[in-house]
């Protein structure tokens, strides 16, 4: 134990001696590594936080919820918008026939959104999203609020004019948040009392429900300022916690062609929308990046793993009569051997650290710009100290063997 420990701090010694005394020999030969690590870790880092931030995102849409549409959610350049165009939007009165036929729904909420300009004392807001929603939406969506609160179950009955707004839209048309309560802003000319504003959510990379720039209103009033074939509605529906959103979906499949009383042979005229279904695609996407920048990543890698195998027989050769020394004085092949690939391994853990630093200022500067978190996790730094150990050992194994194979007398003489 004591001999492995021995090795390893002169090799640790050693390597630091080799960059100390050819500063922009070890430079040139390490850079390589550096810019490998900094490609691979810093497309890793990035593309993981992206990821991570938009899937929490669509955990805060909700989990467990199908959202029974006219269209199918993709898109793209394929999308057959045309066979869905003529499908009937859904209906007010289906959110009943839903709830009473699904044993699995715990909440449904019938819902439609359309953008919109609010105006208050002759400022105008450009932009914010309008949504006419039912009792339940709240339920499934879980508000939470600065200042005031949400619409009371009676206020949503009659259709009262009184709505909830987003802490973007408060800050923007009041300035002072607080101030909103009980004010009366105007939307399509008509007047809406202010109860409520919604807690900031920060920036969203997906838009999602965009809360902070939203303005909440009673479906029943929301349906006499906007017509609702115009208003793209929906139903969402969430099932209860013991309920997969698989099965979910497959029994709503059966209830809502019930409802539309469609026979067997009939293609459905509705979509079942799983969020899940968006995760992952958003799992095969960044799959894809990450690919991407390995291959990046490994390119530089194989150019620094030749820089250090450059150095390391540089090093040998320089080291020759020491070798021989040491053999003369008994060193075994395998201790030899050891040595240099030690030596080579933590050369190339040095360019990795230097690439890590990198990362972690690249990171900083994201997170600023981005307005989200990006992180260097543990993972990505214990796989840099696991890339930069093999290609320590692949590019000092040829010169370690030449070393560990050398003629001690001959050695010496050179």
């Amino acid at each position: 134990m004591r001999s492995i420990l021995e090795i390893l701090g002169n090799s640790f010694v050693i390597a630091l001696q080799e960059l100390l005394k050819n500063k922009l020999r070890t430079f040139l030969s390490l850079f390589g590594v550096t810019i490998g690590i900094f490609c691979i870790i810093g497309v890793l880092a990035t593309v993981n936080s992206l990821k991570r931030n938009i899937q929490n995102e669509i955990k805060q849409m909700g989990s467990n919820i199908i959202f029974i549409d006219k269209w199918v959610w993709g898109g793209g350049p394929d999308y057959p918008w045309w066979k869905f165009a003529n499908r009937p939007y859904p209906k007010y009165h289906e959110l009943k026939q839903i709830k009473e036929r699904s044993p699995s729904t715990q909440y449904a909420a019938f819902f439609y959104d359309v953008t919109d300009n609010l105006e208050f004392s002759g400022s105008l807001l450009n932009g914010v999203k309008v949504y006419g929603v039912t009792e339940e939406y709240n339920d499934i969506q879980k508000l939470t609020f600065d200042y005031g609160r949400y619409i009371s179950d009676a206020e949503f009955h009659f259709g009262t004019n009184v709505a909830v707004i987003g802490h973007e839209v408060a800050t923007k048309l009041f300035v002072d948040p607080e101030l909103a309560l009980n004010k009366q802003i105007k939307v399509k000319g008509k007047q809406v009392k202010v109860i409520g504003v919604i807690k900031k959510q920060g920036k969203q990379l997906t838009g999602g429900w965009e809360f902070d720039r939203c303005m909440i209103i009673p479906y029943h009033y929301a349906k006499t300022i906007y017509l609702e074939r115009y208003s793209d509605p929906k139903i969402m529906v969430k099932g209860y916690e013991h309920i997969t959103s698989t099965v979910l979906k497959d029994e709503l499949e059966g209830v809502m062609r019930s409802i539309h009383k469609l026979r067997p042979t009939q293609e459905s005229d509705f979509a079942l929308n799983d969020l899940n279904d968006f995760s992952k695609d958003v799992e095969a996407a960044f799959a894809g990046l990450n690919i991407g920048g390995a291959i990046i990543g490994g390119i530089s890698l194989i150019v620094g793993l030749f820089g250090v195998a450059n150095i390391m027989f540089v090093t040998v050769k320089e080291r020759t009569p020491q070798i021989g020394l040491k053999k003369a004085l008994g060193a075994k092949n395998h201790i030899i051997l050891t040595e240099f690939l030690l030596e080579s391994a933590f050369l190339c853990v040095i360019g990795g650290l230097i690439g890590l630093i990198l990362v972690a200022v690249l990171a900083i500067i994201l997170s600023k710009a981005l307005e989200f978190p990006v992180y260097v996790s543990v993972a990505n730094m214990v796989w840099t100290f696991i890339i930069c150990v093999l290609v320590g050992v692949v590019a000092g194994i040829i010169p370690a063997m030449q070393a560990a194979k050398m003629n001690p007398v001959v050695a010496i003489r050179s």
